[in-house]
């Protein structure tokens, strides 16, 4: 591990020449309306809030569902196009895969829900959080992560660049529950734990 890394990690904006506010939506090449709304809204829980023509292609329609925080995740679909819950192909410019929280008190609630509604999924400790893996409709992989602590919103980049420092000095592979508890104290916060289950990390030959 270098002593300088080239791209240090910090919560400090960059000096770049504008810088963005937020995440406005993200859209999704989807299959269908019906089997996206029933994965979406009707599993997941998001509102569709709009509705309308994709305007570059008015064939296909264009959905808004809000992930529940008023951030925005839409796809263009069209009653023409099945769903393929096989897989989606790796790459460069691909999406690997899309994460959304969760309230820690309804984590085994959605496994449950996910089970019922035939999903298959994975359960880790990722160290600073714990994620559901499950797939949609179309084989792309959705994670479904709850934290493991109270952090405010706008504390979180605060406490993550905190915890990657202190895992840094550990000389750990990767951020630990311990940094992150460590890293909310460092910062001045007060430390609440929820209540999950025990969980491997997921990682190969990474403990």
């Amino acid at each position: 591990m270098s002593d300088e890394p080239t791209n240090p990690v910090t919560p400090e904006p960059p000096d770049s020449p504008f810088r963005t506010t937020g995440t406005d939506h993200i859209t999704i090449w989807g299959s269908n309306e019906a089997d996206t709304v029933a994965f979406y809204r009707d599993l997941l829980g998001m509102p569709l809030v709009l509705r309308q023509p994709n305007l570059d292609d008015p064939s296909q329609t264009h959905l808004f569902f809000d992930t529940g925080d008023g951030r925005i995740l839409t796809f263009f679909v069209s009653d023409d196009r099945p769903s393929n819950r096989g897989g989606q192909r790796g790459g460069v410019g691909a999406v690997h895969h899309l994460c959304f929280s969760l309230d820690p008190e309804e984590y085994e609630d959605v496994m449950d829900s996910l089970e019922d509604a035939g999903h298959q999924y994975n359960v880790f400790d990722r160290g600073i959080f714990h994620s559901i893996y499950t797939t949609d409709n179309n084989g792309l992989v959705i994670e479904l992560s709850a934290d493991k602590y109270e952090v405010p919103d706008d504390r979180r980049g605060e406490v993550l660049a905190k915890a990657q420092e202190l895992r840094e000095d550990d000389g750990a592979e990767y951020a630990k529950d311990e940094h992150l508890r460590e890293a909310i104290e460092a910062v001045g916060l007060e430390v609440v734990e929820h209540d999950l289950p025990e969980a491997s990390t997921g990682v190969g030959g990474v403990e």
